[in-house]
């Protein structure tokens, strides 16, 4: 199924270079498509209220293959530190809810028959932003080149010696299972085997910055550029993890190279604009925040909010007046819109 959505070690010079705009092939054993830019755990979640909403329709496209298809699918929420907070079947072309969710950030995960299939990142940090929608769309395709040019890259997938393939598997199921440690101890067996596998580099990563060993995850995710410079989730999430640690100049450097690698990423656009904007670079900010916009305009409805507080800090009120009301359209039905619209009314011109 593919998607349609300690020491520190010096930069590699693989990840200096330059990089080919593209996108990629992704398949169930690397879909993690974001991970988190904090660790909260879950009595600290809780109590933050629990008065947000998140949903949105799951669409999968079947018409490339034939024979039995499965009749639903797994919706699994997790906290950011991975506890699992809701699952819920869904068929396809059917819609998911959860709600009374806390303030925080989410992994959203579509599974079919207890395989991931695609993970996707939910920002729920917004206090004025209370009802978020995210639809996902999959599509059913049979092994071989994509009919969709530009949707896929080959030099994204990593084939591996038949018993390093097997220690993946088993260190997949251990993640998913939340060992953490044995799944560690796992991709390590492979990289150590195999130092070009960037998957591997990139899920070990994964499985630190989880653990909150942050030094170790940036140093994996720099071996898994170092023997793959363009791979898109390593520089994501290395991007998020340099932003966690407000090192903002690294983040933006990571981000900027995510962006060149899949410019049509709505979260490598958002998080590239975070980064400008924590480095108080707002022109820039505004330029990637309107990216995010343009590319998934409800998903990221609440960048309207963001933007409304950099126009609103700089004293350009009637700039962020504007956004409000941008959001306001896109979210008709939000509980505090008396407030934006009050906002609104006092400040637009």
């Amino acid at each position: 199924m593919k998607i349609s959505t300690g020491d520190r070690c010096s930069w590699p010079r693989a990840f200096r270079g330059n990089f080919t705009n593209g996108s990629l092939r992704l398949n169930p054993a690397t879909l993690i498509l974001a991970l988190i830019l904090s660790f909260l755990s879950v009595n600290t979640l809780l109590a933050q209220g629990g008065d947000h909403t998140l949903f949105g329709d799951l669409t999968v496209d079947e018409s490339r293959v034939v024979g039995l298809k499965p009749l639903t699918f797994d919706v699994v929420l997790y906290s950011e530190s991975g506890v699992l907070v809701a699952r819920q079947p869904v068929t396809n072309n059917g819609r998911y809810r959860f709600n009374n969710l806390p303030l925080g950030g989410y992994q959203l995960v579509i599974e079919v028959e207890a395989t991931e299939v695609a993970r996707l990142n939910v920002d729920l940090r917004s206090p004025l932003l209370r009802d978020v929608r995210r639809d996902v769309a999959l599509e059913w395709r049979l092994p071989g080149r994509s009919a969709k040019a530009g949707l896929v890259s080959a030099a994204d997938n990593y084939v591996r010696s038949p018993a390093n393939q097997k220690i993946f598997r088993l260190a997949q199921d251990a993640f998913a299972k939340k060992q953490y440690a044995k799944a560690a101890e796992l991709f390590e067996q492979i990289v150590a085997a195999d130092r070009k596998d960037f998957q591997a580099w990139t899920e070990l990563a994964n499985t630190h910055f989880l653990e909150k060993d942050l030094a170790r995850a940036e140093n994996e995710y720099l071996h898994a550029l170092d023997a793959h410079a363009g791979f898109f989730l390593a520089l994501l999430n290395l991007g998020r993890l340099e932003l966690s640690q407000k090192r903002y100049d690294v983040a933006i450097e990571a981000l900027r190279k995510a962006v060149n690698v899949r410019s049509d990423s709505p979260d490598a656009n958002y998080f590239l604009g975070e980064a400008y904007l924590q480095s108080r670079l707002g022109s820039a900010a505004e330029v990637s925040f309107r990216e995010a916009l343009r590319l998934d305009p409800v998903g990221m409805a609440e960048v309207h909010l963001r933007l409304a507080l950099l126009f609103h800090a700089a004293g350009a009120k009637d700039k962020a007046a504007i956004e409000y009301d941008e959001f306001l359209k896109k979210k008709p039905d939000y509980p505090d819109r008396k407030k934006l619209q009050k906002y609104i009314a006092d400040n637009k011109k």
